[in-house]
Order: C-alpha cells, then structure tokens, then sequence
C-alpha cells in the first residue's frame, strides 16, 4: 500500500503539471497582454483557490459532479462517466485548485519582460505565435521552472479537495496526504511518518531547486 499510494500521488501530481502548464501559457500570455472590461475578476477568480478552504471549492465541484446537476448529467448521458470518486475527478479538482500556482508565476515573468523585446519581434515579421514560444518563452525560464515547482509541490500535498471529491479509496484516490491522516488515526505512527518524511523531503528538494533558480549570481 505505500508504494502504490506514493505512485498514485505522483501520477496526480504529474498530470496536474502537465495539463496545468499546458492551459497555463496561453492563459498567463493573455492576462499578461491583452486588456478586457473584466480582467480583474478573472484574474481574482483564478487566485481563489489561494484564499478559500479548499473544502469550499471541493464542495462546490462534488456538486457539479452529481448526475442531478447539468454538468454531472451531462457526463453521464453522453459519455457515461462519473467523476465523483474517482480519479479522474480528483484530477480535475486538482487542475482548478492549482491553477493559480501555475499561472501566476508565468503570468508576473511576462510582465517582467520589456515591451520592446516583443516589439522588435514583431517588427522582424514574426507572428505572436513565434514570438511567445521563440523571444517571450526562452527569456522567462526561471518562471517556468517556478511554476512548474510550485504546481507539482502543491499537487503533491493536497488533502482537503481531494477527500471532498475523491474519498478515500485505495489505489484510486488514496494519496499520501490522505494517508497520514489515516495512519494517525489508526495510531500507525511509523507508516504516518514514512508518507510524512517522504513528502517532506520531495517538498524540500522541489523548494531547493525553486530557490537555486530565482537566486542571482554573485558579482
């Protein structure tokens, strides 16, 4: 059972990263250039998951899970799936609760770039496309290491959204965090502190190389 929960928790985690940078990019380039009526609500719904408990979000996504709801019975007519308790609920759960962590990051690496480096791109003939993946991408490497770290950190550590929408089942939804709870509960305090010292040592080393990135060379 250890193994296969540290194996699950990395999947959740991995996953999580990866659609998280995909969606993230696009998004951070968007908010970081582009000015609309309502940016700051989308910018301040986006940092929700940052203020609110994560039961509140958990809560709100088990419901539109539920085959009474439009989304919940939309999934199960068509493609005859239900996301409550299962893996691919928890993932999606996982996606929106990190959100902020991915693109924030990106999002302020951007706006740290001179206005000029896009504008002699573009001057060059290259399109917004070439631009971002070839001139904006390559120059903001150490916020994307940042949020790739702080995504995959966060991932690894939730607990409360995933019990809410993902209970607690073995080789399903049981991740480590969710498994020290259990260990202490049970008074299995050797395991809770195998799951705990791995997280912790993961969390340390990913927070090592966010800090190794970020740090300046000396003069």
């Amino acid at each position: 059972m250890f193994g296969e929960t540290l194996l699950l928790t990395a999947k959740l985690a991995f996953w999580t990263t990866v659609i998280l940078l995909l969606i993230g990019l696009p998004v951070a380039c968007f908010l970081a250039y582009c000015r609309f009526k309502i940016k700051a609500f989308v910018e301040a719904l986006i940092s929700m998951p940052m203020v609110l408990p994560p039961t509140v979000i958990g809560y709100y996504i088990l419901v539109a899970y539920s085959p009474q709801r439009a989304f919940g019975g939309w999934l199960e007519r068509v493609f005859d799936v239900r996301l409550a308790f299962s893996f691919e609920g928890v993932l999606t759960a996982s996606i929106i609760f990190g959100l902020p962590f991915m693109i924030q990051p990106l999002q302020n690496g951007l706006l740290q770039l001179p206005d000029s480096l896009r504008e002699a791109s573009y001057t060059l003939g290259k399109s917004k496309t070439a631009t971002f993946f070839r001139v904006l991408l390559p120059n903001i490497k150490p916020s994307v290491v940042t949020a790739v770290a702080l995504t995959f950190a966060h991932s690894i550590g939730e607990f409360g959204i995933v019990l809410m929408v993902g209970g607690n089942m073995p080789g399903e939804t049981r991740v480590a965090s969710i498994a020290i709870y259990d260990e202490v509960q049970a008074l299995n305090y050797d395991t809770a502190n195998q799951y705990a010292l791995t997280l912790f040592l993961v969390s340390l080393a990913i927070l090592t190389v966010i800090y190794s990135v970020k740090q300046k060379p000396l003069l």
